[in-house]
């Protein structure tokens, strides 16, 4: 039985008050295939059965935040605060940031004073940033334990901790000074003490720092999380690698939407409105409508060229299309290059010396094949037109490719905006211009 059969069969006996047949249908299945499930049912119906399952936080946490939206409209008050009660501190804190200014009146004063103070402070954190995605559940010893003194209280905080694999060392003031992990506790002799076990001046993030470059940390040192301290050194939370995965995740994402000229996405493609689709695609389009009279332009100038050598006209697509292809990709590289730290600013000068060879090579190489075709289809110097065009056209179209997400990062700008596109636009200008002035001037000499 697939989800949307079995999501229909949950459906009836919810409706039919059968909640012991329903919770049977369920038993066994893992958090994130129930989520699956409730997600095909509607919120009035879905959140009657969740209250019910013992995991209820950790099935909820697996739902898209606007499906977790829809339940907690549907949720009693004290039903949802409870709910909430058991979530992870990041996640609660999410959900309460998309939650209206009615909905949050009427939850805080069913949460525990705790709750409420943990909810507002992680809330507080702007988007984007390590305190907007951290958590505040972690574990902590202090300096002067020892051993078997540090076991004893990982035991206590375990529960409520989102991982025990690494706890904290702290001193009074709260400030980080060291970190121990789990392994090295268990292997070491119960009255050794946490100073001389733990490993001094850990690895860690700001809590305003970018939250992508908090996922790159963790990445770059393998970490299982990461400590997040305050302008004092004060430990206030950690960023867990499953979140850093999310943000690298949705970082490309972005991107990939962005290459394709296509403003950030919202929500579930197959959730998204007609009209939320016509909005984030349309600003590049019309725009670049405007950008692509350069090439009719071009076209105009060189008209008297055109109408006396009408075979120039069939290989005129081909060849802009060339320079765009190759911009394209040379624009995909050098932004997936940049997004992840391997190339910076500094070697733009390098690479462009190398870009420019490797388009000639390539450029040469088509310039081969078009050259056989314009001797076919016209005569000795439409093949050498044609093969002087496409060297500088996929030169050009590289070299424009493979600089403008540099030019872009230099202005402020995310380089995923060199989409494809755009550069295709500028290619294609480019290249009209290019062919039919060097038609133009071949031709005049001979």
């Amino acid at each position: 039985m697939d989800h949307q059969e079995l999501a229909l069969v949950l459906g009836n006996a919810i409706e039919q008050q059968d909640f012991d047949s329903a919770l049977e249908q369920v038993k066994g299945m893992r958090p994130v295939d129930i989520a699956d499930i409730l997600a095909e049912i509607s919120p009035a119906l879905a959140w009657r059965l969740l209250d019910k399952i013992p995991d209820r936080a950790g099935i909820f946490s697996y739902l898209d935040i606007d499906v977790q939206m829809e339940l907690a409209r549907e949720y009693p008050r004290g039903n949802l605060a409870r709910l909430i009660g058991e979530m992870p501190s990041d996640e609660r804190a999410d959900l309460y940031k998309q939650l209206d200014q009615e909905q949050k009146d009427a939850l805080l004063p069913a949460l525990a004073q705790a709750e409420r103070e943990n909810i507002r402070k992680l809330a507080s954190y702007s988007e984007g940033t390590a305190g907007a995605l951290m958590t505040s559940d972690y574990a902590t010893l202090d300096g002067n334990m020892n051993v078997h003194e540090a076991l004893a209280a990982l035991r206590r905080e375990a529960p409520d901790a989102e991982t025990i694999y690494h706890a904290y060392v702290i001193d009074a003031q709260r400030k980080l000074v060291g970190v121990v992990s789990l392994r090295a506790l268990i292997l070491a002799a119960p009255g050794t003490l946490m100073h001389s076990l733990m490993i001094s001046n850990p690895i860690h993030s700001q809590v305003n720092d970018d939250q992508e470059d908090v996922a790159k940390t963790i990445a770059r040192y393998d970490l299982i999380a990461l400590p997040i301290v305050d302008e004092n050194g004060a430990i206030v939370g950690i960023v867990t690698h499953d979140d850093a995965m999310d943000v690298m995740s949705e970082e490309a994402t972005d991107d990939f939407h962005k290459s394709g000229g296509v403003s950030t996405m919202i929500g579930n493609m197959k959730d998204v409105s007609i009209r939320v689709l016509y909005k984030k695609r349309v600003f590049w389009l019309v725009l670049l409508v405007f950008g692509n009279l350069f090439s009719g332009a071009g076209i105009a100038h060189f008209e008297d060229v055109i109408a006396a050598n009408i075979v120039l006209v069939f290989f005129l697509p081909l060849l802009v299309d060339s320079g765009g292809n190759a911009g394209s990709q040379s624009a995909t590289l050098m932004v997936r290059a940049l997004a992840t730290g391997e190339v910076v600013m500094r070697d733009w000068f390098s690479l462009l010396g190398r870009e420019a060879l490797v388009a000639l090579c390539l450029g040469g190489t088509m310039a081969v094949a078009i050259s056989l075709v314009g001797y076919w289809r016209g005569d000795t110097t439409v093949a050498i037109i044609l093969a002087m065009s496409m060297m500088c056209v996929v030169l050009i179209g590289c070299v424009i490719g493979m600089s403008l997400p540099f030019i872009l990062n230099k202005m402020g700008f995310d380089p995923a905006s060199a989409s494809a596109p755009l550069i295709t636009s500028v290619c294609d200008a480019s290249g009209v211009v290019i062919y039919l002035f060097i038609a133009s001037q071949f031709l005049s000499l001979t």
